[in-house]
C-alpha cells in the first residue's frame, strides 16, 4: 500500500550523517512507473555533483564513470514492475563499477521488484503503523488551531482512525480535512464518508475525501499540479505565478494575487497536498529559492481530476497520438521536444494554455498561430538567437520563462504583449539588451534578470511599470536617453531582492541608494561596482529595518554608515575600507546572524573610534563568521564582559566578542595576531 512512509524512511536514512560521512558519493532518484534505462541512467547522473560532465556521452557510459572506484549510496525511490524493468541488468552491469560497500536502497509497493532486482532476502517489508501512533497524527492535526480538544470531538477520532488502515498519509489528510469541522455532526459526516483502506483501493479514496473537502479555487490550484512528472522539484514562486497567469486564483481587494496564492500554497501544504518543502540557493550569488514536491498518491489524485486536459512528457515518443484536442496544460522533457510538437499540431489544434518545455528546444516551431491561447510558455532557447514564437498570436500571454536560453536580446514587438505578469531571463548568459519599448509592458509584476552578464543598461521609462514587483537586477547605464536611470525606482513597490549593479554610473548615488535602502518590502540589496574607485555613497547609508541582507561589491568609500539591524552582512573587495563603522559610540547588532568579509586589503579596525565595550556583546547573535584576505586586520573586536549561569546559585563572567557563533572561518589573514582570550572570574 502507498502511503505507509516508505519514501520518509529512505529519506532519513539517505540524510542520516553517519550514512552522509560514511559513502564518498550519494545519489537520491525518484524512478516512479516510468523505468526507462537511458532515462534513469541520466537522472542518477543529474543527482550527482557532476552533472555537467561528459554531457554529449551515452548515459550509460556516464554513470559508468561517475561510480566508478566510487563507494556509494543509490536510492532508487517507488520503482514499479514493468517490461522495461527487466532491463535492470545493463544498469546494474554499470553500478557493478563501484567501489567495495557500495549500496543500491530500493523503494516499491511490489515484492517482484525485489526478486527481479536480486534483492528479495534483504527486502524489508514494512508494516502499518499501530493505531496509537495513527491516532496522535490525527489528532496533532485536528486540534493545531485549539488550546484544548473538545471531549465530544475526541471519542470519534477512534473511529476515524480505523479508516486509515495503518497509513501516516491518510492520517494527515482526514486530520486536516477535520480541523476545518467544529461540530460532532461534521466529523461523523466525514467518519461516515471516509472508506476503509483496502489492499485494492489503497487510501486513495480518502486522499480525494481530502481533496473534495477543499474550496473550488483551490481543487483548480491544486489539480493542475498533474501537469508536472511525478517528483518533480517544482519551484513554489514560480508555481504561483502559473496559476495566477491561468486565472485560478481569485482577486481580493486589501491583497495582491501573489500573496492569496501563497496563502493557498501554505493551506495545501498544511493539508500534505504539497511535501518536502524546501529552500535552496542558486549558484548566482546565492539567489535562493522555495521549492515542493507532490506525494505520487497525491498526483494520482490530479492526474484523475484533470485527465486528458493536463499531459507530462519525460521520455522520447514513437507515436504522436499523446496529443489530444483536450488538452490544456503541456509539460515537454525530452529530445526533439520542437519535432513533437510541430508534428502534433499539424493533424491537432487543442488549445493549449500552459507549455513548458524543460529541455532545450534549438529550432524552429511550426503552426506558431496554433500557440495563440497560451497563458503560460517556458522555453529554453539554444543553438539559435532568436525567439521561436511570433508575438503577434500570444496575446494572451501572462507568463513568460526564456531562463538559461543563449538568446542575445529579444524582437522589438515583444512589448504589445501588454498582457504579461512575468517575464524570467535569468541565467540567459549571453543576453546583451532589453526591449527598448518594455515601458508599454504595464502589466508586468515580476521581471527576472540575474545571471545576465552581458547587460549593460536597463531600457527607457521602466517608471511607467507601476505594478512590477520583482526585479533582481537593475544595471545602471552610462546616462543617456537610451536607459533608465535608478531614479526611475523611486515610486515602485519594489520586494524580495534587488542587485544595483555599475554603481559607479549613478549620478548623485548617495541620495538614490539611499530611496533603494528604503523600500519597505525589499528584503535583499546588493550593491556591486564595477571596480574600486573614490566613493561615499555609504558613508551615511541607513537602511529601513525590513532590510535583512546587504552585500556590497568593490565599495571604494573608507567606512560604512549605520547598519544595525542588518540579518546578514557581506563585503568583498571593498579594497579602501579601514573600518567597518563609523560612529561616535560602539553600538550593538541584535540580529546579524552572517558576517562574511572578503579582500578587504586596507581593512584594519572594526570602527573608528577605540572604546571598549565592557557591558553589552556587540555581536550578540553572529553564527556565521567568514574572514579571508584581510591582510591588515590584527585581531577581532574587543570581547564584552558577560555573566552566565556557573553551578547552583552561582554566576561565572565571560569574555566573549561573539557568544552564538557556530562557524567561524579565516584564511589569508597575515597580520591577524589575537583573538581575545576567554577569561572567566567567578561570583556568587
Amino acid at each position: 500500500m502507498g502511503g505507509l512512509g516508505k519514501t520518509t524512511l529512505a529519506q532519513l536514512i539517505y540524510n542520516d550523517p553517519e550514512i552522509q560521512k560514511h559513502f564518498q558519493l550519494l545519489l537520491l532518484v525518484c524512478v516512479s512507473d516510468t523505468f526507462d534505462v537511458n532515462s534513469l541512467a541520466k537522472s542518477i547522473v543529474e543527482a550527482s555533483p557532476k552533472k555537467n560532465v561528459d554531457i554529449d556521452k551515452p548515459p550509460l557510459d556516464r554513470l559508468q564513470k561517475l561510480v566508478s572506484g566510487q563507494q556509494y549510496l543509490l536510492v532508487l525511490d517507488d520503482v514499479w514492475d514493468n517490461k522495461e524493468l527487466r532491463k535492470w541488468e545493463r544498469l546494474k552491469v554499470c553500478l557493478q563499477h563501484g567501489g567495495m560497500g557500495s549500496a543500491v536502497l530500493t523503494t516499491t509497493r511490489d515484492k517482484r521488484v525485489a526478486e527481479i532486482m536480486g534483492a528479495d532476502r534483504a527486502a524489508y517489508n514494512l508494516n502499518a503503523l499501530e493505531d496509537h501512533f495513527i491516532k496522535k497524527i490525527i489528532e496533532a492535526r485536528a486540534f493545531s488551531q485549539v488550546k484544548e480538544k473538545p471531549a465530544e470531538l475526541v471519542v470519534i477520532v477512534d473511529e476515524i482512525v480505523k479508516r486509515c488502515s495503518g497509513s501516516p498519509l491518510a492520517a494527515c489528510a482526514l486530520g486536516s480535512v477535520l480541523r476545518t469541522k467544529t461540530t460532532v455532526k461534521e466529523w461523523k459526516a466525514i467518519a461516515s464518508r471516509s472508506s476503509i483502506c483496502t489492499e485494492e483501493t489503497g487510501i486513495l479514496p480518502i486522499l480525494k475525501l481530502s481533496y473534495n473537502d477543499l474550496p473550488s479555487h483551490m481543487k483548480q490550484c491544486f489539480a493542475f499540479c498533474a501537469v508536472f512528472p511525478k517528483d518533480y522539484k517544482i519551484d513554489v514562486a514560480k508555481l504561483i505565478q502559473l496559476w495566477i497567469a491561468n486565472g485560478f486564483i481569485p482577486e481580493h481587494k486589501e491583497d495582491s494575487l501573489e500573496t492569496i496564492g501563497q496563502l493557498i500554497f501554505d493551506e495545501l501544504a498544511s493539508r500534505s497536498f504539497f511535501l518536502d518543502i524546501e529552500r535552496s540557493k542558486e549558484c548566482w550569488e546565492y539567489y535562493s529559492r522555495t521549492t515542493c514536491k507532490i506525494h505520487d498518491l497525491m498526483h494520482d489524485i490530479a492526474m484523475s481530476v484533470m485527465g486528458k486536459e493536463c499531459v507530462a512528457v519525460t521520455m522520447e515518443l514513437s507515436k504522436i497520438e499523446w496529443l489530444g484536442d483536450t488538452a490544456r496544460h503541456l509539460f515537454l522533457s525530452c529530445k526533439g521536444t520542437e519535432g513533437i510538437l510541430n508534428a502534433s499540431l499539424e493533424k491537432r489544434s487543442p488549445a493549449i494554455q500552459t507549455l513548458i518545455c524543460d529541455s532545450p528546444m534549438q529550432s524552429s516551431l511550426k503552426h506558431l498561430s496554433k500557440y495563440n491561447s497560451l497563458h503560460a510558455l517556458k522555453l529554453c532557447i539554444r543553438g539559435t538567437e532568436s525567439f521561436l514564437l511570433k508575438s503577434m498570436y500570444l496575446h494572451h500571454l501572462r507568463y513568460l520563462d526564456l531562463s538559461n536560453s543563449s538568446i542575445k536580446s529579444l524582437p522589438e514587438d515583444i512589448s504589445i504583449l501588454y498582457n504579461l505578469q512575468t517575464l524570467d531571463f535569468s541565467n540567459c548568459r549571453y543576453l546583451d539588451r532589453l526591449p527598448k519599448q518594455m515601458k508599454y509592458m504595464t502589466s508586468l509584476c515580476h521581471l527576472y534578470t540575474h545571471g545576465c552578464p552581458k547587460l549593460k543598461s536597463m531600457p527607457p521609462g521602466l517608471e511607467n511599470l507601476t505594478k512590477l514587483q520583482t526585479l533582481t537586477v537593475f544595471v545602471e547605464g552610462v546616462p543617456g536617453p537610451d536607459c533608465s536611470d535608478v531614479i526611475a525606482l523611486q515610486h515602485l513597490n519594489l520586494g524580495g531582492h534587488l542587485e544595483l549593479r555599475q554603481v559607479e554610473n549613478v549620478q548623485e548615488a548617495e541620495a538614490k541608494v539611499a530611496n533603494l535602502g528604503n523600500k519597505k518590502d525589499l528584503r535583499e540589496l546588493t550593491l556591486r561596482w564595477t571596480e574600486v574607485g573614490d566613493s561615499k555613497v555609504l558613508d551615511k547609508f541607513e537602511p529601513h529595518g525590513g532590510l535583512q541582507v546587504l552585500k556590497i561589491y568593490s565599495y571604494g568609500g573608507e567606512c560604512m554608515g549605520m547598519l544595525q539591524n542588518m540579518v546578514e552582512i557581506h563585503l568583498f573587495h571593498c579594497e579602501r575600507l579601514r573600518c567597518l563603522f563609523r560612529c561616535s559610540t560602539i553600538f550593538t547588532f541584535p540580529k546579524l546572524k552572517v558576517l562574511m568579509l572578503d579582500h578587504l586589503l586596507g581593512f584594519e579596525g572594526w570602527w573608528e573610534i577605540d572604546e571598549r565595550q565592557e557591558e553589552h556583546a556587540i555581536f550578540p547573535v553572529l553564527e556565521k563568521l567568514f574572514m579571508s584576505n584581510c591582510g591588515k586586520l590584527v585581531a577581532l573586536p574587543e570581547a564584552a564582559l558577560l555573566q552566565g549561569p556557573c553551578g547552583e546559585g552561582g554566576y561565572t563572567f565571560v569574555r566573549s566578542a561573539f557568544p552564538a557563533l557556530k562557524v567561524l572561518k579565516m584564511k589569508n589573514l597575515e597580520s591577524f595576531q589575537m583573538w581575545d582570550a576567554v577569561k572567566e572570574t567567578q561570583g556568587e
